[in-house]
């Protein structure tokens, strides 16, 4: 299977083209279950307007060259990191621990039309 394919993750949308996000970042889930929690926690009164579809590294990747940034939990970013590296993006490792019990830490990235 090619890179570009790769499930990454998962993300979030309601029927308006809301995504669910981070600040100005779609976030991306490692997993459905997260998402549902993410969204559950962060989004209670509206989690069941949205709708949950996987989507890929050449998906995301193609987002970022359009200026895009994307919120990866811990899952996610470690499917996303070595297909980027492997493309050439250097990115740093990073530290998921959230500050308090219960909470989800986020690495956000964005890139440019460098790519």
């Amino acid at each position: 299977m090619s890179t570009e394919k790769t499930i990454i993750g998962y993300f979030a949308f309601t029927r308006d083209g809301n995504v669910a996000r981070d600040g100005p970042a779609c976030i991306i889930a490692g997993s459905y279950k997260a998402m549902k929690e993410f969204l559950a926690k962060s989004r209670p009164l509206q989690a069941a307007k949205y709708k949950i579809l996987k989507t890929t590294y050449g998906e995301i990747r193609t987002g970022m060259k359009m200026g895009a940034a994307y919120a990866f939990d811990a899952q996610s970013y470690q499917r996303f990191l070595p297909l980027a590296h492997a493309d050439g993006i250097n990115l740093p490792d990073a530290d998921f621990q959230p500050k308090h019990p219960g909470d989800v830490k986020l690495m956000t990235v964005s890139r440019r039309l460098g790519w």
